[in-house]
């Protein structure tokens, strides 16, 4: 077995996970194992369904066409069987995205569709569907020296002090092959994350490995009307509907039963960090400018010192 940190959970895996990094140590029992084995087509009498997934009680059935079926068991396991014809190279990519971010919500945290890095002693997080530019925002702040927290899928806990708290993971970046040119970092380049996709790994130089205090949440957005560029805070409506368009798989908060839970989220999230806007072009020249707003902000807010 492989054992890997994914989320702040060890992760027990018969098949290796390319894009994270493994644990040195034993650490038992894990808190989820991932194998292969008979998935079925369909559950028993299942409570709600959509085109691609069904829950039965605590089992949660995902079909990927073409590709896997993965069998979610209570937030704990997830069995994995290849479809007819599908690549198995392109499993992992997503037991590690859509499958693993379905478990998180069964163990009832909060996930978002985001990357993070750290800033002074907070968690800084960027959400956006895909192809909004969170991985590439992320690398360009690695390279500005902060060290990275997680990529693509963010789990956060509320703390019994009401403090949320971001737990970090393993994971490598995911970059498209232009941003790997435009930020320089053809040196750490890995695999491909899918067969016949110009997207690869690339290993950050430095992470943070440790739970950490959320500081902001960014909501990524392109530049065009009635959008300005820059920072901006939206009211409390729109802070929460910001968090639950940006949940991973937003469409399953309802069918969950975790409504109320994001709604809370969102209210100690905006009361104990901020949640804001960031409205920029999607223009890798634009990015030192993105940069600059960033760090003002970071220090308007407290999360970094202002210059004397």
């Amino acid at each position: 077995m492989h054992l890997y940190s994914v989320s702040g959970l060890a992760v027990a895996s018969e098949l290796a996970l390319p894009g994270l990094t493994a644990l040195t140590a034993d650490r038992a029992p894990p808190d989820v194992v991932i194998r292969s084995g008979a998935v079925p087509e369909s559950l028993t009498a299942p409570g709600a369904s959509g085109p691609t997934w069904q829950i039965a009680g605590p089992q949660f059935l995902l079909r990927i066409p073409d590709v896997a079926r993965f069998l979610l068991i209570d937030g704990r396991e997830i069995v994995h069987e290849s479809e007819p014809g599908g690549d198995p190279a392109d499993i992992p990519v997503f037991l590690l995205g859509t499958a693993f971010g379905i478990l998180l919500h069964q163990r009832g945290q909060i996930v978002l569709h985001a990357s993070a890095v750290r800033v002074g002693d907070k968690a800084i997080l960027f959400c956006g569907p895909s192809g909004a530019g969170k991985s590439t925002l992320a690398a360009a702040l690695l390279k500005r020296g902060c060290p990275l927290v997680t990529d693509d899928v963010c789990a956060i806990s509320i703390a019994a002090n009401g403090v949320p708290m971001v737990h970090p993971d393993g994971r490598q970046l995911k970059l498209w092959a232009q941003a790997i040119g435009r930020l320089d970092l053809a040196a750490s380049r890995g695999e491909r994350v899918r067969t016949r996709l110009e997207k690869f790994y690339v290993e950050p130089d430095r992470a943070h490995a440790g739970a950490l205090p959320l500081g902001a949440v960014y909501g990524l957005r392109e530049a065009r009307p009635p959008w300005s560029a820059g920072i901006a805070s939206p009211n409390t409506v729109d802070a929460a509907l910001l968090l639950r368009r940006n949940a991973y798989r937003p469409q399953l908060v309802e069918r969950m039963d975790q409504k109320a839970g994001y709604f809370h989220a969102a209210t100690t999230i905006a009361n104990a960090a901020g949640i804001f806007h960031l409205t920029r072009r999607l223009d890798f020249a634009d990015m030192p400018l993105v940069i600059g707003w960033l760090e003002r902000h970071w220090q308007d807010i407290g999360l970094l010192e202002k210059a004397a």
